[in-house]
């Protein structure tokens, strides 16, 4: 599946946008095409799920196999990124405008709410 043109001069410019064009370049290069967004979905569950079993592991009370050990959370965090970054693409979706208004949105209703959760001190 194509993407969208997201290049258009309402495009938000940002840190979050050079990284889908980042991830474009390389699908349209290295990968050849897009996987429709149902695989995608998909792949994000799956690389979603490998961050969830390190979570588990390594800071909650399951064991850690020795086969986990070398597993790299960063690494599983960014394959869930580069899949977020290909949704988004795929979608014509401005995410660096989504992140913006979304952080914007937080500030608003969260700006205090947090300063006054007495089970955050």
């Amino acid at each position: 599946m194509p993407r969208k043109n997201r290049l258009l001069p309402n495009t938000t410019q940002g840190p979050v946008e050079e990284l889908c064009l980042e991830v474009d370049k390389w699908v349209r290069t290295t990968g050849v095409r897009y996987f429709d967004p149902l695989t995608n979905m998909a792949m994000l569950t799956e690389e979603v799920g490998e961050v969830a079993r390190i979570m588990a592991r390594r800071y909650g009370q399951q064991s850690e196999k020795a086969s986990d050990r070398a597993k790299d959370l960063g690494d599983e965090l960014s394959d869930v990124l580069f899949v977020v970054l290909c949704l988004a693409n795929q979608t014509g979706t401005d995410l660096q405008a989504a992140w913006q208004a979304g952080m914007k949105k937080r500030n608003t209703r969260d700006g205090q709410r947090h300063k006054r959760n007495r089970k955050l001190r």
